[in-house]
């Protein structure tokens, strides 16, 4: 049983001269355009795009007009850059392969190095450690190779291209470093989440006044966890994640140092009905909002840019009851907050 073969990943000269040429080649991973699912009369099969691609539900997600993606806080951890997925069927590996080595020998423009080695990396699959292009194996496995994160740093999402294409039995998940898991999904439906805005209303009406406690709130039904799931198909692969994000609290900070905020450290928590803070009501004008600021000076001519940030705490779930923590997401807006002297009326 061939099963999947790893010696030929090790080969350096050959991992060399097929990035050499990689700006050339279909086998550098490269962006996947999961909306190509062009049929190959040849194989019967739809396009090798639609087995490596990742689909996304957003049912759950946030909407409306103040939407906006999270952001990472308090961790360096970033969506994955790339991963390995099956690819291409025996067949497709084959065709892909043979066009790509005609297409490179056959031109007189092309550089020795690349003849070679698209030779080599031909011979490799053909009557190498592969025997032609395992077409005998045809529905018992696929090949692997890498896919790239479009979002991510182009310096980051080629760091797959170093990994040949190789051969994986259907079922079996090929133990190699960024081979897709649900926790790879798990990452990239957390960059597909969407959270609403955070304008907060303040009161009382009017014009913010100096030393007069402004209570501030979001209401409830406004900030409801959303989710995201990603999946990936393929012949003997199911995979999916889905990713949750949670809204806990409220950070304001006033714009000016010459504030107070309520509570001290300026992280309101969110209630049990999901509200955060609580309405103003009329009365309490003088009474200390259990989220709000108190501004100490006029801001003159101008505004204080008040940033209303709400963070979001994350978790996934995934296939084979796998799951855990990703870092926390922030979200915010700013808002322009005019705050006055009080006028005092002399008799």
């Amino acid at each position: 049983m061939q099963g999947m073969k790893h010696r030929g990943l090790s080969i350096a000269g050959l991992t060399v001269a097929v990035l050499a040429v990689s700006a050339h080649s279909s086998f550098a991973g490269g962006p996947v355009d999961k909306g190509t699912t062009e049929t190959d009369t040849s194989t019967g099969l739809a396009d090798n795009k639609l087995y490596a691609a990742i689909s996304y539900d957003t049912s759950k997600n946030g909407s409306g007009s103040s939407v906006g993606p999270v952001s990472v806080t308090g961790s360096s951890w970033t969506p994955p850059a790339c991963w390995l997925a099956p690819r291409w069927t025996a067949k497709q590996f084959e065709k892909q392969t043979e066009n790509e080595y005609k297409q490179v020998s056959t031109d007189p423009n092309q550089p020795e190095y690349a003849r070679h080695a698209t030779y080599d990396f031909r011979q490799m699959y053909k009557d190498g450690e592969y025997k032609n292009y395992n077409l005998d194996k045809q529905d018992e496995g696929m090949w692997w190779g890498a896919v790239e994160n479009p979002n991510a740093p182009i310096l980051e999402r080629t760091a797959c291209n170093a990994t040949l294409p190789f051969w994986a039995e259907n079922g079996e998940t090929p133990k190699v470093k960024n081979a897709i898991s649900p926790e790879i999904l798990a990452g990239l439906a957390y960059e597909q989440i969407k959270v609403p805005g955070t304008k907060v209303k303040l009161a009382p009406d009017g014009t913010t006044k100096v030393n007069l406690p402004t209570w501030a709130w979001l209401d409830k039904g406004m900030f409801k966890p959303v989710s995201v799931t990603a999946s990936i198909t393929a012949p003997g692969l199911n995979m999916q994640a889905t990713t949750v994000a949670k809204p806990v609290s409220l950070k304001l900070q006033p714009g000016t140092e010459d504030a107070h905020t309520y509570p001290g450290s300026g992280e309101c928590a969110i209630n049990n009905d999901g509200a955060i803070g609580e309405p103003y009501a009329q009365g309490k004008a003088n009474e200390t909002p259990p989220c709000g600021i108190e501004y100490l000076r006029s801001s003159g001519d101008g505004t204080f840019n008040l940033q209303a940030t709400v963070t979001w705490q994350i978790t996934w779930t995934g296939t084979g009851d796998t799951g855990g923590d990703l870092p926390d997401g922030t979200f915010g807006n700013n808002q322009a907050v005019t705050v006055q002297e009080i006028q005092a009326v002399n008799r």
